[in-house]
Protein backbone atom coordinates (compact mmCIF):
# COMPACT_ATOMS: atom_id res chain seq x y z
CA UNK A 1 0.00 0.00 0.00
CA UNK A 2 1.40 3.50 -0.63
CA UNK A 3 1.78 6.00 1.61
CA UNK A 4 1.08 9.54 1.00
CA UNK A 5 3.26 11.45 3.29
CA UNK A 6 6.18 9.46 2.11
CA UNK A 7 5.44 10.22 -1.32
CA UNK A 8 5.33 13.85 -0.28
CA UNK A 9 8.24 13.79 1.51
CA UNK A 10 10.17 12.13 -0.85
CA UNK A 11 9.81 15.02 -3.22
CA UNK A 12 10.28 17.63 -0.52
CA UNK A 13 13.95 16.30 0.79
CA UNK A 14 15.06 15.64 -3.33
CA UNK A 15 13.83 19.36 -4.14
CA UNK A 16 15.25 21.05 -1.57
CA UNK A 17 18.38 18.72 -1.36
CA UNK A 18 18.64 19.91 -5.41
CA UNK A 19 18.26 23.82 -4.05
CA UNK A 20 20.74 24.04 -1.46
CA UNK A 21 23.43 22.53 -3.33
CA UNK A 22 22.53 25.79 -5.79
CA UNK A 23 22.97 28.73 -3.44
CA UNK A 24 26.77 28.74 -4.34
CA UNK A 25 27.16 27.99 -7.64
CA UNK A 26 30.10 28.59 -10.17
CA UNK A 27 27.73 29.45 -13.49
CA UNK A 28 23.30 30.94 -13.12
CA UNK A 29 22.14 30.03 -16.35
CA UNK A 30 18.46 31.97 -16.74
CA UNK A 31 16.70 30.80 -19.21
CA UNK A 32 15.79 27.26 -20.62
CA UNK A 33 16.50 28.00 -24.65
CA UNK A 34 18.81 26.29 -26.72
CA UNK A 35 21.46 28.55 -26.28
CA UNK A 36 21.14 28.36 -22.47
CA UNK A 37 20.86 24.22 -22.14
CA UNK A 38 23.95 24.12 -24.46
CA UNK A 39 25.84 26.35 -22.39
CA UNK A 40 24.79 24.20 -19.34
CA UNK A 41 25.60 21.04 -21.18
CA UNK A 42 29.52 22.12 -21.66
CA UNK A 43 29.68 23.72 -18.51
CA UNK A 44 28.29 20.55 -16.63
CA UNK A 45 30.49 18.15 -18.42
CA UNK A 46 33.44 20.23 -17.23
CA UNK A 47 32.67 19.79 -13.87
CA UNK A 48 31.52 23.04 -12.71
CA UNK A 49 28.66 23.63 -10.53
CA UNK A 50 25.77 25.23 -12.54
CA UNK A 51 22.41 25.47 -12.45
CA UNK A 52 19.29 26.83 -15.18
CA UNK A 53 16.38 28.49 -13.95
CA UNK A 54 14.04 29.08 -15.71
CA UNK A 55 10.49 31.13 -15.47
CA UNK A 56 7.97 28.70 -17.57
CA UNK A 57 6.49 25.54 -16.62
CA UNK A 58 8.15 24.29 -19.71
CA UNK A 59 12.01 24.32 -21.17
CA UNK A 60 13.45 24.67 -24.23
CA UNK A 61 12.42 28.15 -25.20
CA UNK A 62 11.25 29.10 -28.40
CA UNK A 63 12.05 25.61 -29.57
CA UNK A 64 8.90 23.94 -28.92
CA UNK A 65 6.85 25.95 -31.83
CA UNK A 66 9.32 25.85 -34.41
CA UNK A 67 8.39 28.22 -37.12
CA UNK A 68 5.07 29.15 -36.47
CA UNK A 69 3.74 26.66 -34.71
CA UNK A 70 5.42 24.08 -37.43
CA UNK A 71 7.02 21.89 -34.55
CA UNK A 72 10.28 21.88 -37.25
CA UNK A 73 13.36 24.08 -37.14
CA UNK A 74 16.63 24.16 -39.47
CA UNK A 75 19.89 23.83 -38.66
CA UNK A 76 23.13 24.59 -40.98
CA UNK A 77 25.96 22.56 -41.50
CA UNK A 78 28.34 25.22 -39.39
CA UNK A 79 27.29 23.57 -36.44
CA UNK A 80 27.48 19.51 -37.87
CA UNK A 81 29.81 18.65 -34.40
CA UNK A 82 27.16 19.74 -32.17
CA UNK A 83 24.68 18.02 -34.09
CA UNK A 84 26.91 14.58 -33.91
CA UNK A 85 27.79 15.41 -30.05
CA UNK A 86 24.28 15.85 -29.30
CA UNK A 87 23.18 12.86 -31.23
CA UNK A 88 20.47 15.16 -33.06
CA UNK A 89 18.11 13.55 -35.31
CA UNK A 90 18.42 15.87 -38.32
CA UNK A 91 17.44 15.25 -42.84
CA UNK A 92 19.37 17.23 -45.18
CA UNK A 93 16.72 19.13 -46.85
CA UNK A 94 19.26 20.79 -49.30
CA UNK A 95 23.02 21.26 -49.44
CA UNK A 96 24.01 23.37 -45.86
CA UNK A 97 20.33 22.91 -44.42
CA UNK A 98 18.37 20.45 -41.98
CA UNK A 99 15.65 20.22 -41.12
CA UNK A 100 14.93 18.34 -37.12
CA UNK A 101 11.48 18.04 -35.19
CA UNK A 102 11.93 21.10 -32.86
CA UNK A 103 10.38 18.74 -29.91
CA UNK A 104 12.64 15.68 -30.40
CA UNK A 105 15.42 18.40 -30.02
CA UNK A 106 14.33 20.28 -27.58
CA UNK A 107 14.03 16.61 -25.75
CA UNK A 108 17.50 15.56 -26.50
CA UNK A 109 19.02 18.65 -25.26
CA UNK A 110 17.28 18.82 -21.98
CA UNK A 111 18.14 15.36 -21.37
CA UNK A 112 21.77 15.81 -22.51
CA UNK A 113 22.18 18.75 -20.53
CA UNK A 114 20.54 16.65 -17.06
CA UNK A 115 22.87 13.81 -17.90
CA UNK A 116 26.08 16.24 -17.93
CA UNK A 117 24.85 17.30 -14.17
CA UNK A 118 22.97 20.65 -15.02
CA UNK A 119 20.44 21.19 -12.36
CA UNK A 120 17.55 22.35 -13.79
CA UNK A 121 14.89 24.85 -12.03
CA UNK A 122 11.42 25.68 -13.65
CA UNK A 123 8.83 28.20 -12.36
CA UNK A 124 11.38 30.21 -11.04
CA UNK A 125 11.87 33.92 -11.97
CA UNK A 126 14.89 36.19 -11.35
CA UNK A 127 13.70 39.21 -9.95
CA UNK A 128 16.96 40.54 -8.83
CA UNK A 129 21.35 40.75 -9.10
CA UNK A 130 23.08 40.19 -6.49
CA UNK A 131 25.92 43.38 -6.55
CA UNK A 132 28.90 43.29 -4.92
CA UNK A 133 32.19 45.59 -5.96
CA UNK A 134 30.96 46.74 -9.00
CA UNK A 135 30.70 42.81 -9.91
CA UNK A 136 27.04 40.73 -10.81
CA UNK A 137 27.74 38.48 -7.73
CA UNK A 138 24.38 36.27 -7.91
CA UNK A 139 20.97 36.21 -8.57
CA UNK A 140 17.63 36.51 -6.22
CA UNK A 141 14.94 34.27 -7.26
CA UNK A 142 11.07 34.07 -6.74
CA UNK A 143 8.36 31.57 -7.49
CA UNK A 144 6.92 32.47 -11.04
CA UNK A 145 3.48 32.50 -9.72
CA UNK A 146 4.65 35.21 -6.96
CA UNK A 147 5.43 37.28 -9.79
CA UNK A 148 2.65 36.30 -11.87
CA UNK A 149 0.25 36.77 -8.98
CA UNK A 150 2.14 40.61 -7.93
CA UNK A 151 2.09 39.23 -4.27
CA UNK A 152 4.77 40.77 -2.10
CA UNK A 153 6.83 38.17 -0.55
CA UNK A 154 10.44 38.40 -0.19
CA UNK A 155 13.09 36.20 -2.35
CA UNK A 156 16.11 33.97 -1.90
CA UNK A 157 19.36 35.26 -2.85
CA UNK A 158 21.93 32.82 -4.52
CA UNK A 159 25.70 33.37 -5.30
CA UNK A 160 27.16 32.37 -8.53
CA UNK A 161 31.11 33.60 -9.95
CA UNK A 162 29.23 34.03 -13.51
CA UNK A 163 25.84 34.70 -14.81
CA UNK A 164 23.97 33.79 -18.26
CA UNK A 165 21.49 36.13 -18.98
CA UNK A 166 19.81 33.34 -21.59
CA UNK A 167 16.71 35.06 -21.61
CA UNK A 168 16.00 35.72 -25.37
CA UNK A 169 14.67 38.61 -27.21
CA UNK A 170 13.74 40.41 -23.61
CA UNK A 171 17.35 40.17 -22.37
CA UNK A 172 15.38 40.65 -19.40
CA UNK A 173 18.65 40.04 -16.45
CA UNK A 174 21.09 42.71 -18.56
CA UNK A 175 17.71 45.04 -18.18
CA UNK A 176 17.55 44.93 -14.66
CA UNK A 177 21.16 45.33 -14.45
CA UNK A 178 20.99 48.60 -16.36
CA UNK A 179 17.82 49.70 -15.01
CA UNK A 180 18.56 48.94 -11.18
CA UNK A 181 22.41 50.16 -11.09
CA UNK A 182 22.87 52.40 -14.52
CA UNK A 183 26.18 50.62 -15.31
CA UNK A 184 27.84 50.79 -18.41
CA UNK A 185 27.47 47.83 -20.94
CA UNK A 186 30.44 46.18 -22.97
CA UNK A 187 28.33 47.64 -26.05
CA UNK A 188 29.36 50.51 -28.23
CA UNK A 189 26.14 52.94 -26.42
CA UNK A 190 27.24 51.69 -23.17
CA UNK A 191 23.65 50.87 -22.91
CA UNK A 192 20.96 47.86 -24.49
CA UNK A 193 21.26 48.80 -28.12
CA UNK A 194 18.04 46.39 -29.02
CA UNK A 195 17.58 44.14 -31.78
CA UNK A 196 17.06 44.65 -34.95
CA UNK A 197 14.76 43.32 -37.56
CA UNK A 198 15.24 40.03 -39.73
CA UNK A 199 17.94 38.98 -41.81
CA UNK A 200 19.07 35.25 -41.33
CA UNK A 201 22.56 35.46 -42.29
CA UNK A 202 23.57 38.85 -40.29
CA UNK A 203 21.18 37.04 -36.90
CA UNK A 204 22.94 33.85 -37.30
CA UNK A 205 26.36 35.19 -37.21
CA UNK A 206 25.99 38.28 -35.10
CA UNK A 207 24.87 36.08 -32.21
CA UNK A 208 27.70 34.22 -31.82
CA UNK A 209 29.63 37.45 -32.28
CA UNK A 210 27.96 39.19 -29.65
CA UNK A 211 28.04 36.39 -27.32
CA UNK A 212 30.25 37.84 -24.39
CA UNK A 213 30.82 39.29 -20.95
CA UNK A 214 29.06 42.49 -20.96
CA UNK A 215 30.06 43.32 -17.61
CA UNK A 216 31.77 41.65 -14.76
CA UNK A 217 30.48 38.61 -14.25
CA UNK A 218 27.32 38.98 -16.39
CA UNK A 219 27.36 36.91 -20.03
CA UNK A 220 25.00 37.25 -22.81
CA UNK A 221 24.09 34.59 -25.35
CA UNK A 222 21.44 33.67 -27.90
CA UNK A 223 18.92 36.42 -29.08
CA UNK A 224 19.61 38.22 -25.78
CA UNK A 225 22.75 39.14 -27.30
CA UNK A 226 21.13 40.26 -30.10
CA UNK A 227 19.21 42.04 -27.83
CA UNK A 228 21.79 43.87 -26.00
CA UNK A 229 24.23 44.03 -29.00
CA UNK A 230 21.71 45.44 -31.65
CA UNK A 231 22.27 42.31 -33.90
CA UNK A 232 19.92 40.98 -36.14
CA UNK A 233 16.67 38.53 -35.77
CA UNK A 234 17.19 35.12 -37.52
CA UNK A 235 13.99 33.17 -36.99
CA UNK A 236 13.71 29.63 -36.80
CA UNK A 237 16.87 28.51 -38.32
CA UNK A 238 19.38 27.61 -34.68
CA UNK A 239 22.36 26.81 -35.23
CA UNK A 240 24.04 30.44 -34.26
CA UNK A 241 21.92 29.32 -30.77
CA UNK A 242 23.75 25.99 -30.18
CA UNK A 243 27.17 27.76 -31.22
CA UNK A 244 26.39 30.32 -28.92
CA UNK A 245 25.71 28.82 -25.54
CA UNK A 246 28.88 26.52 -26.82
CA UNK A 247 30.91 29.77 -27.46
CA UNK A 248 29.77 31.19 -23.50
CA UNK A 249 30.36 28.01 -21.93
CA UNK A 250 33.78 28.25 -23.19
CA UNK A 251 34.54 31.88 -22.37
CA UNK A 252 33.30 31.13 -18.96
CA UNK A 253 35.79 27.95 -18.46
CA UNK A 254 38.48 29.82 -19.11
CA UNK A 255 37.65 32.38 -16.83
CA UNK A 256 37.11 29.68 -14.24
CA UNK A 257 39.92 28.59 -15.44
CA UNK A 258 42.17 31.99 -14.45
CA UNK A 259 40.73 32.35 -11.28
CA UNK A 260 41.49 28.71 -10.09
CA UNK A 261 45.13 29.25 -10.90
CA UNK A 262 45.34 32.51 -9.67
CA UNK A 263 44.21 30.64 -6.30
CA UNK A 264 46.76 28.10 -6.42
CA UNK A 265 49.47 30.94 -7.40
CA UNK A 266 48.38 32.33 -4.29
CA UNK A 267 48.53 29.02 -2.04
CA UNK A 268 51.99 28.03 -3.63
CA UNK A 269 54.01 31.40 -2.80
CA UNK A 270 52.17 31.50 0.70
CA UNK A 271 54.22 27.77 0.99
Amino acid sequence: MLNETIITNAIIDRYFEKLRNATDLDVAIIGGGPSGLVAGYYISKAGKKAALFEKKLSIGGGLWGGGMMFNEIVLQDSILPIIEEFELKVQEYKKGYYVANSIDVVATLIKKAISAGLNIFNLINVEDLIFKKNRVAGIVINWSPVNMANLHIDPLSFYSKYVIDATGHAAEIVTILSRKMGVKLNTETGQIIGEKSMDATQGETQTVENTKEVYPGLFVSGMAANAVLGGYRMGPIFGGMFLSGKKVAEQILEKLKQVNCGIEIIKNHRR
